[in-house]
């Protein structure tokens, strides 16, 4: 069942709000296209103020006749919220159709990572190769800065700042300022040292794949299973699991949940807390250190 067409001029202007107002990254607003087309598909309506908690049924029961997983459905319902909280702001809707339904219940698999030892096994390689200089600054920013793939690659020479710091710009297109450890300037030192034998004119990508032209998320996390696979690493390397190595032993070490919070880059606390995946013991253990008036009885 295909939607309507006068459907698609609210869409476009919401889609433009997005760009120019929310400032969202363009794959955020790709992946918001796609689930409000997905939506459309289902949708016998003919204008937007039509739509009902009925239909927001419809469109879930649909995707899981589709077989996708809860957090795929859970996906479709938030890009319909957020859709029909902007037509609510612009008085086409009285209320939000879509907070009424609640979404499917889904695991919370945490990610992996890797303990201190299998990091420094994984870090500790010497290759004076154009590449291997290249992929140690690679690596070790990425762990000690706690990238995302993303932003690893789409680093600018003008990211790295004065005293030891990158300036990293972060989904929707927030930006900012983390301090890079010693261990990791030195290797992006020693590749900045070597980068112009990849450089064909006015070139800005901090890392090059030997094709001379800015390095691609593929190229990173083959690059990166390849070092694994060298140190005799038996598990998959990627840039999300030296990210969240990163937080974690952050994390071990502090204590200060909001402290990972801002390293990272999440904008809500609890993104946090799933990501880092706290134990109990360990929580109750920083409240009791550090709160004045919570010494709790053995």
């Amino acid at each position: 069942m295909m939607s309507q067409p006068s459907l698609q001029p609210s869409l476009d202007k919401y889609f433009y709000y997005l760009k120019y107002e929310r400032n969202l990254a363009p794959k955020s607003i790709q992946n918001y296209q796609r689930q409000l087309a997905s939506i459309c598909d289902v949708l016998d309506i003919n204008t937007w103020a039509q739509l009902t908690v009925d239909h927001v049924r419809q469109i879930l029961n649909q995707a899981r006749r589709q077989g996708l997983s809860p957090r795929s459905i859970a996906l479709r319902l938030s890009a319909l919220r957020g859709y029909c909280s902007y037509l609510v702001e612009k008085n086409i809707l009285a209320s939000n159709p879509a907070k009424a339904v609640q979404a499917p219940k889904q695991g919370s698999p945490l990610p992996k990572q890797l303990n201190v030892d299998e990091m420094h096994q994984l870090l500790d390689f010497d290759d004076d190769s154009l590449l291997g200089v290249r992929d140690k600054a690679m690596l070790e920013l990425t762990y000690s800065c706690g990238l995302r793939l993303a932003e690893l690659a789409d680093l600018n020479l003008e990211s790295i700042q004065d005293d030891a710091q990158l300036r990293v710009m972060g989904k929707g297109s927030k930006e900012r300022i983390l301090p890079i450890g010693k261990t990791a300037l030195g290797c992006l030192n020693e590749w900045l040292k070597v980068r112009g034998e990849l450089v064909d004119g006015d070139e800005h990508a901090l890392f090059l794949s030997k094709h001379r032209r800015r390095i691609s998320h593929r190229q990173i996390a083959k690059r990166m299973q390849l070092w694994a696979k060298q140190q005799h690493l038996d598990q998959h390397i990627n840039p999300h699991k030296l990210r969240h190595s990163f937080a974690t032993h952050i994390l071990e070490s502090s204590g200060d949940l909001r402290g990972v919070q801002e390293l990272l880059g999440h904008a809500n606390l609890s993104t946090t807390q799933v990501y880092t995946h706290l134990n109990f013991q360990h929580l109750a253990s920083v409240y009791d250190t550090a709160h004045p008036r919570a010494k709790r009885r053995k």
